[in-house]
């Protein structure tokens, strides 16, 4: 097995104000999807938007990603404990953050985006999707660092134990997600970013690659606690992600067939 580096979550300290890597990997997701953005539009050039239209387009992100997560969050995977303790919803900094949240948030706020500047949806869509999987494989580090969201019990050489999973050795699958929601993913989008694509394909490309890469690690995942396995053999991350994989590859063979008509 691989010993668990224990980082320290904090990168430090000022008096009763802890600066967590995992708020920083957050941060550092933002930045790279405005520079990401800015170079699109730099070499691009067939989306006309100032730094301060991409500053804005960041900030909406920001706030659809942080909304979106944490009542996804309350929804989907902890329903009954908010309902009982409603204020906690707000105690953000207790963790609890959902992707399939956050990114329908993003997406209301990429739509009222598009809706305010006078661009289709596509558009921005297309342009800024790619810098995603950068953010996800930063905030999957983020969960490594704090030893959550840990994998199953295994017997796997690269194995680890998990200060908060017991005993046990088990899989590092904020790893394997880090390797595959980001940087497989974000390899993906790039290639197809140089390609001459109908408005649309790169943005469903996502859909159906991380609803794809998250349904297969997830085999590999310990289920959240309160939930467990929802429906046989499946997690709620599963339950979330096929149909987004189903619904991405349909879109994408529906755009190749309208253009061909």
């Amino acid at each position: 097995m691989l010993n668990y580096p224990n980082i320290d979550p904090n990168i430090f300290k000022i008096g009763p104000l802890a600066f967590r890597w995992y708020g920083f990997m957050y941060l550092l997701g933002f930045v790279a999807g405005y520079l990401f953005l800015s170079w699109q539009v730099k070499n691009k050039k067939e989306l006309s938007l100032s730094k301060e239209d991409i500053g804005d387009a960041v900030t909406y992100a920001a706030f659809g990603v942080i909304l979106g997560g944490r009542i996804g969050y309350t929804l989907f995977y902890n329903f009954a404990y908010y309902f009982q303790h409603p204020v906690r919803i707000f105690y953000v900094w207790e963790g609890g953050m959902s992707f399939h949240g956050g990114f329908l948030g993003t997406l209301v706020a990429m739509i009222l985006f598009a809706k305010n500047k006078g661009i289709s949806f596509y558009q921005i869509a297309d342009y800024a999707i790619p810098a995603i999987p950068i953010g996800l494989g930063l905030g999957r580090l983020g969960n490594f660092i704090n030893g959550e969201l840990f994998g199953r019990i295994t017997d796997v050489p690269w194995c680890m134990v998990f200060p908060m999973g017991g005993p046990s050795c088990r899989h590092p699958s904020q790893l394997y997600e880090a390797l595959l929601e980001g940087l497989t993913l974000f390899l993906i989008l790039l290639y197809l970013n140089r390609k001459k694509l109908p408005p649309g394909v790169l943005f469903w490309s996502f859909i159906a690659g991380y609803g794809s890469f998250r349904f297969f690690v997830e085999f590999f995942r310990e289920p959240d606690q309160q939930l467990g396995l929802i429906f046989g053999p499946f997690s709620m991350g599963q339950f979330l992600s096929f149909p987004m994989a189903v619904l991405g590859y349909l879109m994408i063979i529906i755009i190749f067939i309208k253009k061909k008509a």
